[in-house]
């Protein structure tokens, strides 16, 4: 049998097969990658020399784990294909689901009481090996199967395993959803820095620099964000001036609704909304 499947061949679980084969942690004889899309099969075939199928319950049948990598909105669709396939022996594999919002009690109501399942919230930093990911396992799986799904995702980045499965709307909003809040920023900067006078290209190398540098002074300094603001705003100074304006603006304020509807929007794709 196969260690690994993937049912579902998109971006994430292209980058996670990539970063299990790169980091030794499984061969590619050893996976297993089912898609409805046959160039998605093509293309994860190619580049990673894996095993591909139209055939999610060929998945189901060749490996000991499986990845749910499909969409919260079709994966009703595939618990129900996988369900009667399984006829109440859902302990017999591991299941590890991607899809955002989609809880525990909904997975385990479609495989069964005693599926071993394990509900996990990546995000696209992964693809480039800087995920960060939190999971929950239900109370059919063991503390192997969690040790075994840390293994996977700390493959692609950093991975921590939660108790309170409601933390992970939060955490979608936050880590899930957080790279497009990055990107959001750095384009408003370049924005800013191009409307100064400074070329767009320039603005936004600048930008990522200053970030990539700042993120570097965080993990390295063990100083509290709050120091590090007062270190670089100089009373009087050009710092202090930007900071008060983004005070006015309710930058904070904007940041917390912001997530706040991000996790409202998880638990509304919990419920299948």
């Amino acid at each position: 049998m196969k260690k690994l499947g993937f049912i579902g061949a998109g971006n994430m679980a292209e980058a996670l097969a990539r970063g299990l084969i790169e980091r030794r942690v499984f061969k590619p004889a050893e996976i297993i990658a089912s898609d409805v899309a046959l160039e998605r099969r093509r293309k994860l075939k190619r580049a990673l020399k894996v095993a591909t199928t139209a055939d999610n319950l060929e998945v189901l049948r060749e490996a000991r784990a499986i990845v749910l990598a499909v969409k919260p909105q079709t994966i009703d669709e595939v618990l129900t294909q996988l369900g009667a396939e399984l006829s109440g022996n859902a302990a017999a594999r591991l299941f590890i689901s991607i899809a955002a919002g989609v809880t525990l009690e909904r997975l385990c109501r479609a495989l069964g009481r005693r599926a071993r399942m394990i509900r996990v919230m990546p995000n696209a930093p992964a693809m480039v090996g800087h995920g960060m990911a939190a999971l929950v396992r239900s109370a059919g799986a063991s503390k192997a199967d969690e040790a075994f799904a840390l293994r996977i995702f700390k493959a692609v980045g950093d991975a921590v395993a939660l108790r309170d499965e409601k933390m992970l709307d939060a955490v979608t909003a936050l880590s899930g959803s957080g790279p497009a809040y990055v990107y959001l920023f750095v384009k408003a900067l370049a924005d800013a820095g191009a409307s100064e006078g400074i070329p767009r290209e320039l603005a936004i190398r600048m930008a990522l620099k200053t970030i990539r540098g700042a993120e570097e002074v965080m993990r390295q300094s063990g100083r509290d964000l709050a120091e590090l603001i007062r270190m670089v705003a100089s009373p009087g100074g050009t710092t202090e001036a930007a900071l008060r304006r983004f005070a006015e603006a309710g930058f904070s304020d904007i940041v917390a609704r912001a997530v706040h509807a991000a996790a409202d929007r998880s638990r509304e794709l919990g419920r299948g909304n």
